[in-house]
């Protein structure tokens, strides 16, 4: 019965952000020298961009019909076989150009001590306490930027945390996306180290017609409580494939802000991060 009502509530929780989530929200980054796309992809219109940015419709085409700012109805992408990475120092340059940068996310943020890590995989074990291991060999590399909104305003210091991740295979991506959504259940409370530590979580996968800007996304909430964190604060964290790449994107909150701020804060860095793995997949 408790299992039924726990996975009752993460579906309703993840109802009520999915309009925020996959909508996004912000202006998308581009790499530096690199000119519009002539035709943005979901997640380009999801950051931000332009659906048009040339001028005015081919006449061949038949017109748009869709009002301004209308999400499309699936996820068209799909990778150019000779950008996806094939080996652990090409996924590292997909890795490392397609996190967030502080200059990336949104206004303000600052950079996280430790700011980068790489190179190891995390295992959640039957205790529900977090360890890092060598990375499996169906993963060529895995990269976190972690950046904060710093306490302003009688408000608390907000932690973000954006990874993408290469696996050798769409299957070993999509794999990746199941088994988080079971350990939400396995363990509704996780031990993250350094005092820090997560309660009541729910995790829910989306529904593939719901979801616009990528092959694949899911959804967790919970509380979170550690170091600084001022008490029980809300936690969003969300996780998203297109091909063998996976993002993810985690906020921390702290006083003052509600959890539609977070939801905000998250669905901003999840269209831009997913954006940006387009262009390195395109």
């Amino acid at each position: 019965m408790m299992t039924k009502h726990r996975r009752n509530g993460a579906r309703a929780v993840a109802v009520a952000a999915a309009g925020v989530l996959l909508a996004g929200c912000g202006s998308s980054a581009t790499k530096t020298g690199e000119g519009p796309d002539p035709k943005p992809s979901s997640s380009a219109r999801q950051a931000g961009e332009s659906a048009d940015p040339s001028g005015p419709p081919d006449p061949k085409e038949p017109e748009e019909t869709e009002e301004p700012g209308a999400l499309p109805g699936a996820y068209e992408f799909t990778p150019a076989p000779a950008r996806v990475p094939k080996t652990a120092a090409e996924a590292r340059g997909l890795t490392r150009n397609a996190a967030l940068g502080e200059a990336d996310w949104a206004a303000g943020m600052v950079r996280h001590t430790p700011y980068e890590s790489g190179g190891t995989w995390p295992v959640l074990a039957d205790s529900c306490v977090w360890s890092r291991t060598a990375l499996p060999d169906g993963v060529l590399d895995t990269f976190t930027r972690r950046l904060d909104i710093p306490a302003q305003d009688g408000k608390g210091r907000v932690q973000g945390a954006v990874t993408v991740t290469v696996h050798k295979t769409v299957e070993g991506a999509d794999r990746e996306i199941k088994d988080t959504v079971q350990e939400s259940f396995r363990c509704p409370a996780q031990e993250l180290g350094s005092g820090q530590r997560l309660s009541g979580l729910m995790s829910l996968q989306f529904d593939q017609k719901d979801v616009r800007n990528a092959d694949a996304s899911l959804f967790e909430a919970g509380k979170y409580t550690g170091p600084g964190s001022g008490g029980t604060q809300d936690y969003v964290w969300t996780k998203s494939r297109i091909g063998p790449v996976t993002t993810a994107v985690s906020v921390k909150g702290a006083e003052g802000y509600q959890n539609a701020d977070l939801l905000r804060i998250a669905a901003e860095g999840g269209a831009k991060v997913l954006y940006r793995v387009e262009l390195e997949l395109k």
